[in-house]
């Protein structure tokens, strides 16, 4: 995750709060309800590329042997790995 974990509460708040001031929505829930489900959201879009690096570790150790035995460039192969996975499943990160 590219930003503090602690950051996503104040950024859920004010995310709700503008949306609300703004007139964008009438909230049909507990306002506490809105924000729970707007944090949550947001972890798991700003947690995808974590994931995803962690999808790719895997794949290449499942690749180790190889990887060592033609002594290829493990940055370089994550990186085209990761780039492949974005491109296949269209992720924005």
């Amino acid at each position: 995750m590219r930003i503090p974990r602690s950051w996503v509460a104040p950024m859920a708040k004010r995310i709700i709060d503008d949306l609300i001031r703004e007139g964008y929505i009438e909230p049909a829930v507990p306002e506490k309800e809105l924000l729970s489900a707007t944090e949550e959201l947001l972890l798991d879009e700003l947690m995808v590329e974590d994931r995803l690096n962690e999808e790719v570790r895997e794949i290449l150790r499942e690749h180790a042997p190889e990887i060592e035995q033609n002594r290829l460039d493990y940055r370089r192969l994550f990186e085209l790995t990761k780039k492949r996975l974005v491109r296949e499943r269209n992720l924005v990160l």
